[in-house]
């Protein structure tokens, strides 16, 4: 069974960096994603940054440029996102995913406060 570990948040002052990493254990043999999403107050969890087995990342517009998202695959693969520049609105839940062509698995979330 997959399982996510999730660590790395934290209150950081505007302009600081934050890394996240995701320890991901129990992953199935083929194509998989694992991606960083984060839900603010009132909002829609949305996706941040995806990263492919094979090493192919996307970002949303409002992170590129700012954070950084990589993996070292291994019998417990890690997959970090390196956060600079933090602005109040990065402020969130962050939640890191697992996906499959059988799984879909969700980590408990860490919290992102960025202070003005």
């Amino acid at each position: 069974q997959v399982q996510l570990v999730e660590s790395g948040g934290g209150l950081v002052q505007s302009g600081g960096s934050l890394r996240l990493s995701c320890a991901v254990s129990g992953m199935d043999f083929g194509v998989n994603i694992v991606g960083w999403f984060r839900q603010a107050p009132g909002k829609k969890r949305e996706s941040v940054a995806t990263i492919t087995d094979s090493g192919t990342a996307n970002y949303a517009d409002s992170v590129q440029d700012r954070f950084t998202i990589s993996r070292l695959n291994s019998e417990t693969t890690m997959v970090y996102l390196q956060m600079t520049s933090l602005k109040p609105e990065d402020t969130a839940v962050y939640y890191c995913n697992y996906r499959s062509s059988v799984w879909n698995v969700w980590g408990q979330g860490t919290q992102v406060t960025v202070s003005s």
